[in-house]
This record gives structure tokens, sequence and C-alpha cells, in this order.
């Protein structure tokens, strides 16, 4: 079985870069057992852009 974390990534409005580095909490979740499983981008904004990232995460739950 397996269970799932989210982690919300805000994005800077003009720039659309985001806020915080995603590589560091992609390495962070890592120490703890979490496996990158995907990094979502929903269209959100104007123009269809998106506003945010998702990025998803699972683990073995023992």
């Amino acid at each position: 079985m397996k269970e799932y974390k989210f982690e919300k990534l805000e994005l800077k409005s003009f720039s659309r870069e985001p806020k915080e580095d995603y590589h560091e909490i992609i390495r962070e979740a890592a120490k703890d057992g979490w496996e990158l499983v995907q990094i979502f981008a929903p269209g959100t904004s104007s123009y269809g852009a998106a506003s945010f990232f998702e990025i998803i995460f699972s683990r073995d739950v023992d």
C-alpha cells in the first residue's frame, strides 16, 4: 500500500518562476523516504498558465 503527499509550490506572478527551490523540496522529501511521482502544473490563471505547481510524492506504508 502507498501513501501520498502533495506539496503546493506557488509561482511568482510576473516571471512565473517558483517562489521556492523545488529541487530542495524534492531532496528533503527523499530524505524522509518519499519518492517523486509527478510535478503537476494545472492551467488555472489567465491564458491557461499555471499559478502554482503541485509536487506529488509517494512512499510505501508499513
